[in-house]
């Protein structure tokens, strides 16, 4: 267990294990220690204990793909951070992958955006290393089948999005064959949510153009097929997350599905993230929740929104401090070809949650 983790936190951790109770986002825990390794021999696969025989296997065969999935972990910690920076729950749970807070572990709302990223993210990796020339065993996208617009051709190198599905599905869905991923609703909703994932990364496919021509005057454009980045894939994970829908396992028909619990029967819908339990409010420490609160945490005096004082601080109210930053200032342009700037020293006020 990672010995970051407060010593009662630690414990309800070590207790789940025991359990059996393992999450099947374990190879999150890649970026971590995935960069140590060169990725040449196939020992290199036993470096994580929370990769299931499904994911170790995938390793040995196809060890080039292991930097694109080391990536991929960082990726996902840093944007799902960043993506919650304005909330109460800000993914603090998987600061220390592959060890989970226990909110992870119970099929949680906040469960189902982890896992929904982590599946695009391991996928968009894979497809971008395609098209970059990182990846030998894979090369740019197919040229698309639609026909190009007035002023525009198919060229350039897309991103291979077809491969990044195939092998970033194989890898992020085989933990849920393994019997420590779960009874069968956890199961079916881990496999729901990481399809989900991997649509809004379809959906962020785009088309991006190159211009051609003298001066820059755009007379013919190059056009390929890319997908936006994943900040801007969470960011649609996130209108998801808070639209999701708890969900219960129940016979519809011949056999049991997750179906809404609180709303008319009816199966989920393919595009919707779903969760079996309520979250705890992340207000205050509570480490069999895996809650860690919010005291401490910066707010925004002047805001609405979730990351306004009176939300953030959940009505305890909140301190203020000033502090001095330092930052470029009065810029200047100069001909050719570079910028010059001051810096300026000003206070600012912050505001932290009691």
């Amino acid at each position: 267990m990672g010995s970051s983790f407060p010593a009662p936190l630690r414990l309800t951790l070590a207790l789940l294990w025991q359990l059996g109770l393992s999450a099947a986002i374990q190879w999150l825990g890649l970026m971590v220690n995935g960069s140590r390794v060169a990725w040449n021999e196939t020992q290199h696969c036993k470096i994580l204990d929370g990769l299931v025989p499904d994911q170790v296997q995938l390793c040995r065969r196809n060890l080039e793909l292991m930097h694109s999935i080391v990536h991929a972990a960082k990726e996902t910690k840093g944007v799902c951070q960043k993506t919650f920076s304005d909330m109460r729950w800000n993914c603090s749970s998987i600061e220390y992958a592959p060890s989970f807070t226990p909110d992870l572990m119970k099929g949680t709302r906040e469960s189902a955006f982890v896992y929904a990223l982590a599946a695009a993210a391991v996928s968009h990796s894979i497809a971008r290393a395609c098209a970059s020339g990182e990846l030998p065993i894979c090369s740019c996208g197919s040229v698309p089948s639609e026909v190009p617009g007035p002023g525009f051709r198919w060229g350039g190198c897309g991103d291979n999005l077809r491969y990044g599905l195939q092998m970033g599905s194989a890898f992020a869905d085989g933990p849920m064959k393994s019997s420590k991923a779960g009874g069968q609703a956890t199961r079916l909703m881990n496999l729901h949510n990481n399809a989900v994932g991997r649509q809004v990364l379809i959906d962020s496919l785009e088309t991006k153009c190159k211009c051609h021509g003298v001066s820059g005057s755009c007379s013919v454009k190059t056009c390929w097929k890319g997908l936006q980045d994943l900040s801007e894939i969470a960011t649609d994970l996130k209108s998801k997350y808070l639209a999701a829908i708890k969900v219960t396992h129940r016979h519809m028909g011949t056999r049991k599905q997750l179906v809404p619990k609180e709303l008319d029967i009816r199966p989920v819908r393919e595009a919707e993230l779903v969760y079996l339990v309520s979250s705890p409010d992340y207000c205050t420490k509570d480490s069999k929740l895996g809650s860690l609160g919010t005291q401490d945490r910066q707010c925004n005096k002047t805001s609405v929104g979730s990351d306004s004082c009176n939300l953030m601080c959940c009505g305890r109210g909140y301190n203020a401090y000033t502090e001095s930053v330092v930052e470029r200032c009065q810029c200047k342009y100069h001909w050719c070809c570079y910028v010059m700037c001051k810096k300026c020293q000003r206070t600012v006020e912050r505001y932290v949650c009691k």
